[in-house]
């Protein structure tokens, strides 16, 4: 036997056993198969679109409100503008003064006179009655209405009577007494025929915070009035001199008006007010009364209409949607601003 073919005893049931085969690689994770792709598409795109539409809709919902709203709105300023055309039978006409007399206020002479001009235009009005809750103000706002309510009367011959409510002091009297007669409430608050101009100083106090107030003017008498200036003999006779001034315009306005049914003492022009009744005793009024007295028994028109304007639900809403368009806008500009 040949040497090489002889087998250990050993190896023998090596070589017996069948050969083995190699481990086979580690399995991956199979994929998806193509149907449950699809299917995840779907359901994204389903959910997409219903989001798209629920959008869309509230999107014409909100648009068709605003529609609404506007549609609204026209038709509420439009009635008001026919209601206010409207020719009226007789009646006593109304016109209101209400808070401060300034500018830019509901007593603006912009608001009052343009009131008045229609009250007094209109043929129907019997009469004018001006109602005063005011505590007075600008006694040049309160003289332009002044000057236009006598020429008003002159032009149309028309009565005008004042009726005070809660109060007419200072310049809202100043108004009542170009009224042919004044109406009080036994109550009311009349008279404060004065001027005052006030403010503060505070140069004591920056002394002790050892603060020093650096004025540049061009013109000696231009820091006049300067809260942290020291004011002079000089500044404070001449601003004195012009309250005087307006003062003494106040009080001729006033003689011009009541003439001789004013009973004046030396208070009546100290700036004191008093209650009404006190006030027809003093003759700063006529007699004691409301409105619904004065239409009914004096101009004998019960009927009273209110041409004092007012801000309607129309301007309300007009005004509110164009401060939020112009928020919008600003808002738009900024974040516009911001783009790069």
């Amino acid at each position: 036997m040949n040497p090489q073919d002889e087998i250990s005893p050993a190896a023998a049931p090596a070589a017996e056993a069948a050969p083995m085969a190699p481990a086979a690689p580690p399995v991956a994770a199979t994929a998806p198969a193509p149907a449950v792709w699809d299917q995840t598409l779907a359901l994204f795109a389903r959910d997409y679109l219903a989001d798209r539409r629920t959008e869309r809709r509230w999107r014409v919902f909100f648009r068709l409100m605003w529609l609404t709203l506007f549609a609204f709105a026209f038709w509420l300023l439009l009635t008001a503008r026919d209601h206010s055309a409207t020719p009226s039978g007789p009646h006593t006409a109304l016109v209101e003064v209400r808070g401060e007399i300034a500018s830019d206020t509901e007593a603006s002479a912009e608001v009052l006179v343009a009131a008045l001009k229609s009250a007094f235009e209109d043929s129907g009005a019997q009469a004018v009655v001006i109602r005063f809750n005011s505590p007075g103000g600008s006694p040049v706002q309160a003289g332009i209405v002044n000057d236009e309510i006598r020429r008003l009367k002159a032009l149309h011959k028309k009565k005008v009577y004042a009726v005070i409510e809660e109060a007419c002091a200072s310049g809202a009297y100043y108004i009542a007494v170009a009224a042919d007669e004044i109406y009080a409430d036994k109550a009311s608050i009349v008279g404060s025929i004065g001027v005052l101009m006030d403010g503060f100083g505070f140069t004591g106090t920056m002394e002790k915070l050892g603060v020093e107030r650096r004025l540049f003017t061009a013109g000696d008498n231009k820091g006049i009035g300067d809260p942290f200036t020291p004011m002079s003999d000089r500044h404070r006779a001449f601003t004195q001199a012009m309250l005087d001034q307006i003062h003494q315009q106040f009080i001729q306005v006033v003689k011009d008006g009541r003439g001789n049914r004013l009973k004046v003492s030396p208070d009546t022009f100290s700036g004191l007010f008093w209650n009404g009744e006190e006030a027809v005793k003093l003759g700063l009024a006529d007699h004691l009364g409301n409105l619904d007295y004065v239409a009914r028994e004096v101009v004998k028109a019960e009927d009273i209409i209110d041409y004092t304007p007012k801000e309607n639900v129309a301007e309300r809403l007009a005004k509110r949607f164009g401060a939020s368009v112009g928020a919008g806008a600003m808002k738009a500009m900024r974040s516009a601003g911001t783009l790069r």
